[in-house]
């Protein structure tokens, strides 16, 4: 390792094609103030190296690219972001460099607010793939820069919008990286989002349809009620191991005292999910699951007309303009017009992963039941696909592996299992309970994930899990299509459960156009 101002110097002279080093900042060890909500764990002293690039137009994007001093594993680490991102994603960032990696992280271009790329399709790009690909390049010619060598193996992980970007990567720059852990991805993007405005007019056009968190907390109790053996819910837990299985008669709600009328209207239409009123093409699979209308992003958080709008329809004001009224969305005409803008660009759809494959590159795919923002249902029918393009559930398992994990809500927390690889204090790191540590197996000792262990923390809170050194249970979770069934006894314990292959059909599927 060479000296701090040895170091600045090269990392100074490094010539960044449209770009530039901002900022070098050696950090020592220690606790870092980030206003966190929770206490974290002192990080090791290591190098942070900031990045703007503008690589056409009004593009302009952040990087960071965090470097251990000591104890580098030899690897390199890209991550994602959530939402329309515009920040670092800091708790990516802090698992990583606790971990031994180089870890980079990107902002993706949208920075300071996702209004600033209304009529700017060279950011749309930044955002749809070319950040997370300038972010690996770079990364790379820092790392080797830093180090005098480059990293031996490269990993990417990331959920929801890092699912996206997990995709794209496989998709577009299949040699970027030797592993990819993709948490619940939106990677349909465009269609995702028609979803959004679906369920957000069900829910916001009459001021009786929307729901408070105690109204949906009941909802799910009472979905629980009815179909809990149906839905593979243990006794004792508070989630469905499988609600692919639960089709919800709402007239369980007409007792008078539940819900209203408005309401009853409203959760037929998202549980039937967003549908062309002219041909009857599915459009998207129906965003709340059975089971997770309580949880955060669900139907209380989807009823907030303002915010859930400012937070999650960002990408129609893109090309409709700022002040649009999403009231007048169109199902029919306007999803072309956006599929033409944007699918191109936001959708890593694709189920053509031979390149990826043939660099020898790895997946783990993992999705949870009790997710209300993105359904696992989407994600399990892209897998499908993938099989379908590989010929077969065993070329593709050579290098793609998919785990659909019971309680697990959007990437992490729920009313099951809360983590299975994010970086949570309590979870351990070994290769069946944190993703992660499997990926890393597979790709350098080629041991393949059979099965994961995610884990719970205690009184249900991950908070706890990351200001205790202990969790309360864990599940087994299998590589689809095997799947844990329980048969009888303590649930907590993994003896109690068989492997047994459940194939998941009957699926409601969007139509082949919508699914560029």
């Amino acid at each position: 390792m060479c000296t701090e101002d040895e170091a600045r110097g090269k990392l100074k002279s490094l010539k960044i094609t449209n770009g530039e080093i901002t900022q070098i900042e050696f950090v020592p060890a220690g606790v870092p103030d980030f206003g966190l909500a929770f206490p974290l764990e002192p990080l090791p002293e290591h190098c942070r190296v900031c990045v703007r690039m503008s690589p056409e137009g009004d593009s302009n994007i952040l990087i960071e690219v965090w470097m251990p001093l000591t104890n580098w594993n030899s690897n390199f680490l890209g991550t994602g972001n959530g939402g329309h991102a515009g920040t670092m994603n800091r708790l990516s960032l802090i698992n990583g460099i606790r971990r031994g990696y180089a870890t980079a992280n990107t902002d993706m271009g949208t920075a300071p607010d996702p209004d600033m790329l209304i009529g700017k399709p060279e950011r749309w790009v930044d955002f749809g793939y070319r950040a997370t690909h300038l972010m690996t390049v770079v990364a790379k010619e820092i790392i080797q820069a830093f180090y005098g060598r480059a990293p031996k193996f490269s990993y990417f992980t990331g959920g929801s919008t890092g699912g996206q970007q997990g995709l794209m990567e496989a998709q577009r720059y299949p040699e970027d990286y030797n592993g990819i852990l993709v948490m619940a991805p939106a990677n349909n993007r465009t269609h995702l989002h028609i979803a959004f405005i679906w369920n957000w007019l069900a829910l916001t056009q009459n001021p009786d349809a929307g729901f408070d968190e105690q109204q949906a907390a009941t909802v799910t109790e009472q979905i629980l009620v009815h179909y809990g053996a149906e839905g593979g819910c243990i006794p004792g837990d508070h989630f469905f191991a499988q609600p692919d299985r639960i089709t919800v008669n709402t007239d369980i709600f007409k007792d008078g005292k539940l819900l209203n009328d408005e309401q009853i209207r409203a959760m037929q239409i998202i549980y039937n999910g967003p549908v062309n009123p002219v041909t009857g093409e599915r459009i998207f699979a129906p965003v709340v699951v059975p089971g997770s209308e309580r949880f955060p992003l669900g139907l209380s958080a989807q009823s907030d007309k303002d915010e859930f709008a400012k937070s999650f329809l960002y990408l129609f004001r893109w090309i409709f303009g700022k002040d649009y009224d999403f009231t007048k969305f169109d199902f029919n005409r306007d999803v072309d017009f956006v599929d033409e803008q944007l699918a191109p660009i936001l959708n890593a759809n694709s189920a053509d992963l031979h390149d990826y494959k043939n660099a020898g590159g790895k997946i783990i795919m993992l999705h949870g039941t009790a997710d209300p923002i993105i359904p696992y249902t989407d994600s399990l029918q892209y897998y499908e696909r993938v099989i379908e393009a590989q010929n077969g559930l065993e070329n593709t398992q050579s290098f793609f592996r998919y785990f659909i994990i019971p309680g697990l809500a959007h990437v992490f927390d729920g009313p099951g299992v809360q983590d299975i690889g994010i970086g949570i204090r309590a979870t351990p790191k070994d290769r069946e309970h944190d993703a992660l540590t499997a990926l890393s197996a597979w790709v350098e000792e080629g041991i393949a994930p059979e099965r994961l262990l995610p884990v719970a923390f205690k009184d249900g809170s991950i908070v706890n899990g990351f200001i205790l050194d202990e969790y309360e249970y864990e599940r087994p979770v299998y590589a689809y299509p095997s799947m844990a069934v329980y048969k009888s006894g303590d649930p907590n314990q993994l003896a109690h459960y068989s492997k047994e292959k459940h194939i998941i059909s009957n699926l409601p599927k969007p139509a082949l156009k919508y699914l560029n």
